[in-house]
């Protein structure tokens, strides 16, 4: 990037009159450069098949070049419109509960042959009309892209073929995910039953894999599309988004994000947060550093709040406080959605930057004096790079994993999850004011772990040899190895090792269990959720449970293994005991904790 990127989503088709001109008119007098369009339109650019209209497209970039205004483009192909399903009532997605509705976005069945036809035509036919104005710097590829549980003929189709390409035989399949149980062996690829049915996990969760497998296969597709169009210096993004919680919470399980971030020249994400009182800081970091570690490169935040609901209207100066954050954590770009407040349907008040009067307010007037600041000190911005002394490992499999099989299953109302671990680590090093960076399980980057002082893994249930391997020459070579509970339980399918616990690595962390449970009623000081009985053996126990029968097991050991050493933490705890183990930790590898703790 050869400056930062400052502006929001512009919608003219939304409007409630033609203002266009005194939108842009605003936009340039707030500081802001960049407007985000078209992604959410297919019914206005072709409202009935084959008729294409492309005339308010023409009206926006012309306009936004003759206001010096730079313009992304996003290809409409995750909003299908309605004469598409009346033509082929198939093309909406079939899935564990039934065949979609048509109204919502993000309906259809991303493996349809139908819908690849008119994705390709319209994003030819788009690509054709903004190809040649040099004001569109980049091409954003669909939106927020998920299989939607897409389960039709189509899919599992794919999903056999998907199979037979990975195991060599049915015989392989059956061991492989444990299909004896029950009679569900397979022993003829014609009597491969519906997914929907499946009470296996492991099979469930490979069928979750394949289906991470479409959105990365999907958007590949898409790009070589536009590469036959684009020029050397626009670039190719997408939207990432995550687990959803009123706001970006953690890793989006549906996605792939460090195989589908191959597709892309530059990473793209919309990050929501709380504000008001809620607002600490760690969403925006947690999801930056997510998204940085996709390619260790800058990113691009393409949407994130200007004001609205779910407690999102910002006091005084947490505007610009947040927009310094994302620019922090190595974002080239700061963009609202949206720049006006739409006036019907479904995200009328998630308000943009403009009220739903239109007229310039408190966010508007915020707005531009940040739009004034990134004018004088922004090339000083851009492209920040990051360093870190703290690794994550995080993994799909294992996220998957613990839905598949969950630590506190009796638990209906908030079962622990694995991004609620991930979380929970990740926060309390915030808290610490400790930056960490992200590294995928399956190191397929080439990363070396050598190059962190500290790496951390948090509930890794899902873990194959290869991974082993590494994680125990890291230990050798000096690393500080910090693991919590349930790692190290399953393979790569899921299987559950039948030797002692945590699988290949009762030596490296000095510790075994075979025991594992829940704090009764009574409850143990401290503890909750879930517990391992550690027994240490050529490990220290640290810690135990403060309990008349659990007492004379361990729960943290640390050990020293090779020139390295390792802590085990074996039980969910309370913020403070979470924050003196990782002081500890973070002590034994070497990192200094700052003086300064984040400040809201």
């Amino acid at each position: 990037m050869e400056g930062l990127l400052y502006g929001a989503a512009y919608y003219d088709e939304y409007m409630p009159y033609e203002r266009m001109e005194e939108d842009l008119r605003l936009m340039k007098a707030a500081g802001m450069n960049t407007i985000r369009i078209a992604e959410s339109t297919w019914s206005t650019w072709e409202p009935r098949e084959g008729e294409f209209d492309f005339s308010k497209l023409h009206h926006m970039l012309r306009e936004a070049k003759k206001a010096g205004i730079r313009v992304i483009v996003g290809t409409p192909t995750y909003a299908i419109p309605p004469w598409m399903v009346r033509v082929v009532p198939d093309i909406l997605a079939d899935t564990h509960t039934g065949r979609c509705l048509y109204g919502h976005r993000q309906n259809m069945d991303l493996l349809h042959p139908k819908y690849r036809y008119y994705c390709e035509r319209m994003i030819r036919k788009l690509l054709e009309v903004t190809s040649t104005y040099d004001n569109v710097i980049g091409y954003q590829l669909d939106n927020e892209t998920k299989p939607y549980d897409t389960c039709s003929s189509y899919a599992q189709e794919a999903f056999v073929q998907y199979l037979k390409e990975k195991f060599e035989s049915l015989e392989e399949v059956n061991q492989e995910f444990g299909l004896s149980y029950w009679s569900n062996e397979v022993w003829d690829w014609k009597d491969f039953p519906d997914v929907r049915g499946s009470i296996n996990g492991s099979l469930s969760a490979e069928y979750k894999r394949f289906l991470r497998k479409v959105v990365t296969d999907f958007h590949a597709w898409q790009r070589s599309i536009v590469e036959e169009y684009r020029r050397e210096n626009q670039f190719i993004t997408h939207n990432f988004d995550y687990e959803w919680r009123n706001y970006s919470h953690g890793m989006q399980p549906e996605v792939d994000q460090y195989e589908d971030g191959k597709n892309f020249t530059v990473i793209g994400a919309d990050l929501y947060h709380p504000s008001e009182d809620e607002l600490t800081g760690a969403e925006i970091a947690f999801g930056g550093s997510l998204m940085y570690s996709l390619k260790r490169e800058n990113y691009l935040i393409l949407e994130t709040q200007a004001q609205g609901q779910f407690g999102w209207t910002p006091y005084p100066g947490q505007l610009l406080l947040c927009a310094y954050s994302h620019l922090a954590q190595g974002a080239n770009s700061v963009m609202y959605w949206h720049w006006h407040s739409i006036h019907n349907a479904m995200e009328s008040y998630w308000k943009g930057v403009l009220s739903h009067d239109l007229t310039p307010g408190r966010i508007y007037e915020e707005a531009a004096c940040l739009g004034k600041e990134l004018a004088r000190i922004g090339e000083s911005l851009v492209n920040l790079k990051k360093s870190y002394g703290v690794a994550i490992l995080v993994s799909h499999e294992s996220l998957v994993g613990l839905d598949e099989f969950p630590l506190d299953a009796m638990e209906e109302e908030h079962p622990l999850n694995y991004n609620d671990i991930l979380r929970w680590i990740y926060d309390g090093f915030y808290d610490l004011n400790v930056e960490c960076t992200f590294v995928d399980a399956t190191l397929e980057k080439g990363e070396d772990l050598s190059d962190y002082a500290l790496v951390v893994i948090p509930a890794l249930y899902s873990v194959t040899e290869e991974m082993i391997g590494k994680l125990r020459k890291y230990v050798e070579g000096g690393g500080h190895l910090f693991s919590t509970f349930r790692s190290f339980m399953a393979d790569d399918c899921l299987k559950i090792f039948h030797d002692p616990l945590p699988h290949g690595m009762t030596d490296v962390f000095g510790l075994t269990y075979d025991e594992f449970t829940k704090p009764s009623k009574e409850g143990i000081p401290k503890v909750s959720h879930y517990l391992e009985l550690l027994r240490a053996t050529t490990g220290s126990t640290i810690a135990s449970y403060e309990h008349p029968f659990w007492k004379d097991y361990a729960m943290v050991v640390e050990n020293h293994y090779g020139m390295g050493e390792t802590t085990y933490l074996g039980a969910y705890v309370e913020e403070e005991v979470l924050h003196n183990l990782l002081r500890r930790v973070c002590e034994q590898a070497g990192i200094s904790l700052p003086k300064l703790k984040p400040q809201v």
